[in-house]
């Protein structure tokens, strides 16, 4: 029987079956050693926004975002000027960006090309959108932002509204362009310790939005996986049983994961449970890294429902320790993964 591709068998785990090794998914990680991904990325690139050779970032609604060395390059809006400061006055700020001449076939087409995947051998997961409470937030800060949700509900739900009309209308135009074997999604609305917001707030304000947009992979019948940082355990029953999520991602560790493992078995694969910028700090040996990887495989593979992602961002290229550490971590999981369902 011949053996199966990265893509099948991460189709089969994400479709709760038993995959015939464990899927390591590569995000950031610049460090693949050249072997197939089980998944990659594509979306429509008229919503990437403007960058400059700075690396900051200008959205299409008009936020500023910068780089910053204590987000390891990562860019975060100016938090000195939001763009909004009033959520009453959304409507003379947040203007969509005019797309009504856009091809939407020959732009997924370039997309496609740029992005270089192997169809045959890689899983195309599609998205177009980061989430509506990063939206929020980006536009007025997590103060003004968070502020509103009490104090001007109503507004807050119609830009809301605005926003998943727009995202909505252009993944319509252009999913099927794409034929993808994944619908991506997520939303950052958690911190480690705590979510922003409440349980009854999130199905007040987001969770109708995340089911309008999942509802476009359930008539393709196509997977959905969800990208939530930090402790966002209070969402699994709803992004389960109500938005349809069969992979979620980064399942840190600040969560009860293994609860949430024996609540949901193999329905949900947990893609990480392993923090990496506090699982491999200080001084580690190469048999400490090793069972660090065994232990999590124990832990949360057995049945299925679990694939490895462990992120290193390594901003120094000389920093001999830590790509000592990555290659190594890589090294273990490679052997774990590939061994862990033939025990």
């Amino acid at each position: 029987m011949a053996r199966l591709t990265e893509k099948e068998n991460y189709l089969r785990c994400l479709a709760g079956e038993v995959p015939e090794w464990i899927p390591h998914i590569v995000l950031a990680d610049n460090s693949d050693s050249g072997r197939m991904r089980p998944s990659a990325g594509a979306s429509p690139s008229i919503l990437n926004g403007q960058f400059d050779p700075k690396g900051d970032h200008k959205d299409i609604w008009g936020v500023e975002y910068v780089t910053s060395k204590e987000a390891a390059g990562g860019m975060l809006p100016k938090t000195w000027d939001f763009l909004l400061d009033d959520v009453t006055k959304w409507r003379d700020v947040i203007k969509a960006p005019d797309f009504s001449g856009v091809d939407w076939e020959m732009m997924a087409k370039k997309d496609l090309e740029m992005a270089k995947i192997n169809r045959n051998e890689t899983a195309l997961e599609y998205g177009c959108h980061s989430g509506f409470f990063l939206d929020l937030m980006a536009f007025m800060g997590f103060t003004e932002g968070l502020c509103a949700l009490f104090d001007e509900p109503e507004e807050c739900k119609e830009l809301l509204q605005y926003l998943s009309d727009f995202y909505y209308d252009i993944a319509v135009k252009t999913i099927d362009y794409y034929k993808p074997d994944i619908l991506q999604m997520g939303d950052d609305n958690a911190a480690w310790g705590n979510p922003f917001v409440s349980l009854d707030m999130y199905r007040e304000f987001f969770l109708p939005h995340y089911k309008r947009m999942a509802s476009l992979a359930k008539e393709r019948n196509i997977p959905i996986t969800f990208h939530d940082c930090g402790k966002c355990e209070i969402f699994m029953d709803d992004m389960v049983n109500e938005i349809g999520v069969n992979g979620w991602n980064p399942a840190q560790n600040c969560n009860d994961l293994a609860a949430i493992k024996a609540k949901f078995g193999s329905k949900l694969v947990l893609t990480g449970c392993i923090n990496s910028s506090q699982t491999f700090m200080g001084d580690l040996t190469e048999d400490q890294i090793h069972d660090i990887v065994w232990d999590v495989a124990n832990n949360y593979a057995p049945g299925g429902g679990f694939a490895f992602l462990v992120t290193f961002i390594i901003p120094d290229p000389n920093d001999q320790e830590a790509i000592w550490k990555r290659d190594t971590v890589n090294k273990y999981i490679a052997e774990c993964a590939e061994t862990f369902y033939q025990k």
